[in-house]
This record gives C-alpha cells, structure tokens and sequence, in this order.
C-alpha cells in the first residue's frame, strides 16, 4: 500500500511518531533504494523511538494482508491487462504498473471520499522531531542519517501526495516512480492513455474499494 493508505489505518491516532512508522519504509526507499533496515525486532529505552518502531511492524503487517489478498491480485492484475496494450514498447513491465497503480488509486479514492486528509497525514509528519528521527535511524543500524532527513524535508515542503486528489494526476505519479528506474518510460501519448485507462478503473473500483480497508481491519484486530 501507498503512503496515504498506511496512514488511513492510523488516521485516529494522536502520535506523530507511531505514524511516521507507518509509512518510514517506503520513505526510506524513496530517499535511497540502497538502505535496508529492520528495526522491527528491536526494543529502545524511549517511548517515541518505540512508537516508530510499532508504527513500522504495522507497516510490514498491513503490507503482507494486502499484498496477499483477492483484491489486490484480481486489480493488479486487471490494470495490468488494460495497462499492457496502453505500453507497448515501453521499458515499463505491465505487472509493475498494474501494482503501482492500484495502491495509487485507493490513495486517491481515500481522499477524493473524504475518508482521510492530505492536511492530517503532514501536520503529522511535521510535529516529529528531527532529533528523534535521526536517533531511530542511528539506532537502527543507518550510518549515514543526513540522506534521509534531507528528503525528509523536502517531502513535507513540497506536498505532492496533495496532487493525489485529482485521478488525472494518478498517471503523473506512475511516470514519476518509474522513472525511478528508466529514464524514459513513457511518450506523451502513452502518459496521455494512461490517464484514460486509470480514470476508467477508477470508475470500476469506486463502489467497492473499501473492502479491501475492511478486510485489512479485521485482520489486523484479530492479530
């Protein structure tokens, strides 16, 4: 799941830092896809460099429940058929785009349905300190922290899951995670059929993509 689709688990919660934990693996790997930490099994003195550590152990556990769900296989799956034809000729593989994709979309309908805010999740991720941060990071074997707090800042100062509230930008932020890894994924008429392919399974999923929040849930209260 995406950023805003962890956070929706802990949309509730009042800890800034049991939040930040929510969503601190796939941050890492945005920062430098070369850091690879696994603090869930450690125990810290302070309870604020616990409650990163729990808010990461939810972050693996809700990970595993959607990743091995009928929902996610059947629409990954989905937009990887309708997504294929759309890409042709593209480094992109179909099977990495349909994923992407649908945890994109459950971002935008959270927030298009009103059932989170861009505003909530970053007033969390800013009253964190970056003292706190840096010493988890420390403590979980990270050497070089500054990599990490330095996009950390740019994250919050730039705002771009706020783009996720209009679905005709969900095919932007594809582009942009692939580009993570080739330079050029897509010609601008492909970018442009993507919009349309994803605004359309939008459409399809609309009525029945909490059911996905609601399984996790359960799960979740059952662990």
């Amino acid at each position: 799941m995406n950023f805003l689709s962890h956070y929706y688990f802990d949309r509730h919660s009042a800890n800034c830092y049991h939040i930040l934990g929510t969503v601190l693996p796939d941050l890492l790997k945005n920062a430098d896809k070369t850091i690879i930490l696994h603090p869930e099994k450690l125990h810290h003195q302070k309870d604020t460099i616990n409650s990163i550590i729990a808010g990461w152990q939810k972050h693996l556990e809700i990970d595993k429940h959607f990743h091995s769900s009928e929902f996610f296989i059947r629409h990954s799956r989905g937009l990887k058929e309708v997504l294929r034809p759309v890409i042709e000729g593209s480094p992109v593989k179909p099977f990495f785009l349909g994923h992407i994709a649908i945890e994109l979309l459950l971002d935008n309908l959270l927030l298009t349905t009103g059932k989170i805010t861009v505003d909530g999740f970053y007033n969390h991720l800013g009253s964190c300190d970056e003292e706190v941060i840096n010493e988890f990071l420390t403590f979980s074997g990270m050497k070089n922290t500054d990599v990490f707090l330095t996009f950390f800042e740019a994250f919050k100062k730039h705002r771009y899951l706020e783009t996720y509230v209009d679905a005709s930008q969900v095919a932007y932020a594809l582009k942009r995670i692939c580009m993570r890894v080739w330079h050029h994924p897509f010609t601008p008429e492909q970018e442009a059929a993507l919009t349309g392919v994803i605004m359309n399974y939008r459409l399809k999923i609309y009525d029945s993509f909490m059911e996905i929040f609601e399984e996790i849930e359960e799960k979740l209260g059952k662990s």
